[in-house]
């Protein structure tokens, strides 16, 4: 304690003690991450606007200006935003995410055979479902199409959301419908605004149990005027069956977060940056490409300026008759007194695509897509291609598993549940038993595979994974070319039976062919160069027999 202190501290003991323990907070400020990150006093942290909040302010609040911004960079804002969505659910789901039926044989103590057949069965029942324009309550698109539109809008506008409904239908075995909803139509209700239980359309309970989904009848952002509005509120779950009324796809960054964000969120500023910089280029080059030539004449003229210069076939703007436009090889007469300032854009740019490649490489970095693939330009060696590809497909089974569980298997489920119901499929005690009915629910879905740069290498790397056992030929054709290993082997076997049975018939009419040395008079007939080959040979043995 210095000189000051004690006199203070004679003074006002308690004034001393609060300046000593202020001191004490003081020399706490900068350490650990108060020298780093957490500083508050350094030049280059000064200025830095870090206020944040919780899910609902830094997220759902923000969701709506998030979802037309991405959806606007989506339809033709940034080409490197439209391939990076589309990169992304062409190599989710590609044609579609397609079942192959894995029974828990342990649990349901049925033979391998047994379980093989019923697998098939099920696959087969599902496919006349699933390839059929009757799953969609639409009538537009078969299961694998409906996979695709839900992905693409969870993608665009944070999730996507699917009731699953049941109507009749003439030709249709199965009566499950499933009808997509749009982000945007699934809000808060307006009297239910200042309600904290409810959420951009999520109602939960006092334990914080998402009960309801309430659903706009009509879009918000439709340019119809329906008012007033009016919801429909959904549960998420029967009350006596505990059946899944609507499925929300969606990939959750917060605990708590009830809405999901757009994939494009975290780039959305730096992806229009570019996109304006781009069309800045753009434009600047083609003004380079247009030489126009200007006269000025020193001497006044009766001619008006501009008037036909620019024919209007060639204008940008030829409905507006005030603008001065540039055009290829465009001579342009100027009035008495005025000068044009020509300004040489320099252009092309030769440093613009180094800078731009820098920039995608930020963007895929941040949206998990090495840039060769999301610029679809693979100039490196094999090892770093190869590289590129398997990181990349990491990303991918992560989506992909992520959307089997939030939207192909329910679906799945349901859909066995009916067949079951209905008699299709037979499944003992599925009713009766949560864990059997999960062994028989058991499933996998297989998507495009990541292809292969030097299939060679490939097939013999996944041989030997096979060999040493740590793959089977199963997952390896699954993930080789996304095809079944057991339909695989059934189609090799009738392939080989084929060709046994086309070799056997060839067999069997080269016995019927003579193979003797002797030349049929049809042969002779056809091959005149034999009965020329040794002329008189039959001439000669006659003479000889008369001799003798």
């Amino acid at each position: 304690m210095n000189l000051l202190d004690r006199a203070i501290a004679t003074i006002s003991p308690e004034k001393a003690l609060k300046r000593e323990v202020a001191k004490k907070r003081l020399s706490m400020v900068n350490s650990g991450y108060g020298n780093y990150g957490a500083n508050g006093t350094k030049k280059s942290v000064i200025g830095w606007t870090h206020g944040g909040g919780s899910h609902r302010e830094d997220i759902e609040d923000n969701i709506d200006p998030l979802r037309q911004r991405s959806r606007d960079l989506y339809y033709g804002g940034s080409n490197i935003a439209t391939g990076a969505v589309k990169r992304l659910r062409t190599n989710t789901v590609g044609v579609g995410l397609h079942l192959k039926a894995s029974l828990n044989e342990e649990i349901l103590k049925i033979p391998p055979e047994k379980a093989r057949e019923l697998e098939e069965t099920i696959e087969r029942e599902f496919a006349h479902w699933a390839d059929s324009t009757n799953c969609d309550m639409e009538r537009l698109d078969n299961f694998y199409q409906l996979q695709q539109l839900a992905l693409l809008n969870a993608l665009l506008s944070g999730d996507s959301f699917a009731l699953m409904n049941t109507s009749k239908r003439i030709g249709s075995i199965y009566d499950l419908r499933i009808e997509l909803i749009e982000a945007d139509r699934i809000s808060t209700p307006d009297k239910e605004k200042v309600n904290p239980l409810f959420c951009e359309g999520v109602e939960k309970n006092e334990a914080g149990e998402v009960v309801a989904y309430h659903i706009s009848k009509f879009h918000p952002l439709s340019f119809v005027d329906r008012n007033p509005r009016e919801w429909v509120r959904v549960a998420a779950y029967g009350e006596k069956t505990g059946r899944r009324n609507i499925l929300h796809v969606m990939n959750r960054e917060r605990i708590g977060q009830v809405r999901g964000v757009p994939f494009l969120s975290p780039v959305i500023e730096t992806i229009k940056q570019l996109g304006r910089y781009t069309e800045a280029e753009v434009l600047a080059a083609v003004i380079n490409g247009l030489f126009t030539v200007f006269i000025e004449k020193e001497s006044a003229s009766d001619d008006v300026p501009f008037g036909e210069a620019v024919p209007e076939e060639l204008q940008v703007d030829a409905e507006d008759e005030g603008s001065i436009e540039l055009a290829p090889g465009a001579v342009i007469d100027l009035g008495e007194g005025e000068k044009a300032n020509m300004v040489n854009p320099g252009r092309p740019n030769s440093n613009f695509d180094p800078f731009v490649i820098a920039v995608i490489k930020q963007i895929g970095a941040a949206l998990e897509i090495p840039y060769e693939i999301l610029i679809m330009a693979f100039n490196s060696n094999y090892s770093a291609s190869r590289a590129a590809i398997l990181e990349f497909f990491k990303v991918i089974k992560m989506y992909r598993a992520w959307f089997v569980a939030d939207f192909c298997q329910p679906i799945y489920e349901e859909w066995l549940s009916e067949a079951v119901a209905k008699g299709r499929i037979k499944a003992p005690g599925f009713f009766a038993d949560p864990i059997i009915k999960s062994a028989y629910c058991s499933a996998e879905w297989s998507g495009p595979s990541a292809g292969q740069l030097d299939p060679t290498k490939e097939v013999q790397a996944a041989d030997l994974r096979v060999q040493g056992g740590y793959s089977t030929r199963e997952r390896e054709a699954r993930e080789l070319t996304g095809t079944d290993f057991y339909k695989n082997v059934k189609q090799r076997k009738r392939e080989e039976e084929l060709l046994k049975e086309v070799g056997k018939n060839a067999g069997q009419q080269a016995e019927k062919i003579p193979t003797d040395n002797r030349d049929s008079e049809s042969d002779r007939e056809h091959d005149p160069d034999k009965d020329n080959a040794n002329p008189g040979n039959d001439g000669g043995q006659a003479e000889k027999e008369t001799e003798e």
